[in-house]
């Protein structure tokens, strides 16, 4: 791999290997392309690392009795391909299948996309959290799971000492969408997005890119009634409801990411609506 030199990193075969690597304290090499632009970022690149795209188990996708387990390294096109033909995760596909652009989403991974840390345009991580979704981990102890809400707040502390092997969506989840609003100057990365599902009867919603992490959109899900749900009126509660602090960036200012979210919105919320009358 350009600018890492062949000592500097080790490739992992079986999740054993990258426990072993992460007791010599090597890091996990997850989200390649946002971690190689580090310096561009006036960032220095990792000192010792260890690659898990070879082990076997992260690279699948499977559809158990309690819910639906994603490998850590599944890209962004497999994961598209394997959940295509399921409706209930319409939001996940759209996730997978609109994030960044083609050339990105043939070996980007969902792993990738939540372990950068400071990356706050994954699309994931707002789906996932609507989702209620959990997060594996594995750590030179033994396995540990988190929901998503949590492995969120905590990945800063967590991800040096663990490494990501998948993440569990229940089964509980009837209908979901995804909405997000690309820049092309910003890279294809989003202004904002929003993700909504339905799960065990009651709303989701969670908004990403808008703050440096991802959240669910709490006060509007309390506000909605998800037996009478209409997309002007979720639209005209976003505005009313709208308690993010927008985060300023080279390709858009906090106020704008705020200003569109009403817009997204009625978006998703006619989606998932869509979704739910299939």
């Amino acid at each position: 791999m350009p600018g890492i030199a062949e000592e500097r990193l080790i490739v992992a075969e079986t999740i054993e290997d990258a426990r072993d690597a992460l007791r010599q304290g090597r890091a996990v090499l997850a989200g390649g392309s946002w971690v190689m632009r580090a310096p561009v970022r006036g960032q220095a690149l990792p000192e010792r690392l260890v690659s898990v795209g070879r082990i076997a188990a992260l690279g699948r996708v499977e559809v158990e009795e309690n819910g639906y387990v994603i490998g850590a390294a599944v890209t962004h096109i497999a994961l598209t391909e394997a959940l295509r033909g399921m409706p209930q995760l319409t939001g996940l596909v759209t996730a997978a299948a609109t994030s960044a652009n083609p050339a990105v989403r043939r070996v980007a991974t969902v792993g990738g996309n939540l372990c950068c840390v400071d990356f706050a345009a994954s699309d994931f991580a707002p789906a996932l959290l609507a989702c209620g979704a959990l997060v594996y981990l594995e750590t030179a102890q033994g396995p540990v799971t988190l929901p998503m809400t949590e492995f969120l707040a905590r990945r800063a502390e967590v991800l040096p000492r663990a490494l990501l092997t998948g993440v569990r969506v229940p089964r509980s989840v009837r209908a979901s969408a995804h909405q997000r609003l690309p820049m092309r100057k910003a890279g294809d990365y989003p202004v904002a997005i929003v993700s909504m599902a339905i799960c065990g009867g009651e709303l989701h919603i969670a908004v990403g890119s808008v703050e440096p992490v991802a959240r669910r959109w709490t006060a509007l899900e309390q506000a909605l009634d998800r037996r009478a749900l209409d997309p002007e009126r979720a639209g005209g509660l976003a505005e009313t409801l709208n308690d993010f602090n927008g985060r300023d960036g080279i390709e858009a200012d906090g106020w704008y990411r705020r200003e569109v979210l009403p817009a997204l919105v009625r978006r998703c919320t006619a989606a998932l609506l869509s979704g739910e009358s299939r």
